[in-house]
This record gives structure tokens, C-alpha cells and sequence, in this order.
């Protein structure tokens, strides 16, 4: 199977009510909260209008998975290390934040764990309706 072919396959689910306290422990173990902490504090520095809030949790079919926040409309994300600066959706700056996160995580823990969670997040982006958007504000 080709490259494109598998990063169709890719499936985001949406985690039902009922699962989310098992998310954080599968994905992040003993760094979870560390984890949860990195997407809230990447988002703070994307959004100048994030304040906190509920965040769903999306899981990908190649066992990877991204946070994003509940928040009125699409926020506005500025990245200052590359100059991007737009609207996209809660689902897409949650995306961004979950991967500068996964990224920040990967270097301060040394932990495989984040740098193989980054690469299948990155791996489920191109098929993203916002890909273009997702790629620009983290390159």
C-alpha cells in the first residue's frame, strides 16, 4: 500500500463520554498530566482568546490520538516562531496544539512515546480538511 493510501485509511473518532478517563493513562502513562498540561499551555500561546475549557479527545485509527478545545467559533492561531497567523477550526488549532505538545514532550521526557504519538498525528494531517492550514502553522 502506498503512502497516500494509508493516510486516507486514517479514521478520527470521537471519544464518547464514557471512555474519556481511559485516554490520557493509554496514550501519555505516567506523563499524562504533564501531557494534558503541554496541549493546554501550546494552546495559550497559539490562541490569544483561549482562556481554558472542555476539550474533546480524538482518537485515530493508527493508534494515535489529538485534543480539541470547545471553543465559540473558530480561533484565530498565531505562531510566532514561523509567522503563520489565521482562523481555523477547534478541530485544527486542537490538532497544532497537540502536536507542538507531542513535539515539546518528545524533547523534554527523551520519551519515544511522544516522538512515535507526533509522527502518526502527522501521518492522519494530509487528510485533514484544514491539512494546508495544520501545515503551515507548524512548519
Amino acid at each position: 500500500m502506498n503512502q497516500a493510501a494509508e493516510t486516507r485509511s486514517i479514521v478520527a473518532t470521537l471519544v464518547p463520554e464514557e471512555r474519556r478517563m481511559e485516554i490520557l493513562p493509554h496514550y501519555l502513562g505516567r506523563h499524562m498530566i504533564r501531557g494534558e498540561i503541554a496541549v493546554y499551555t501550546a494552546m495559550e500561546s497559539l490562541c490569544d482568546a483561549y482562556r481554558g475549557g472542555f476539550w474533546d479527545y480524538v482518537e485515530l485509527s493508527n493508534n494515535a490520538f489529538y485534543m480539541s478545545p470547545r471553543m465559540d467559533g473558530p480561533p484565530n492561531i498565531s505562531c510566532d516562531g514561523n509567522g503563520y497567523a489565521g482562523e481555523m477550526s477547534c478541530d485544527a488549532a486542537g490538532i497544532v496544539a497537540t502536536l507542538f505538545a507531542l513535539n515539546a514532550m518528545a524533547w523534554s521526557t527523551e520519551d519515544d512515546t511522544f516522538t512515535d504519538l507526533y509522527h502518526r498525528l502527522i501521518a492522519f494531517v494530509p487528510s485533514h480538511p484544514e491539512a494546508r492550514e495544520i501545515f503551515a502553522a507548524i512548519d
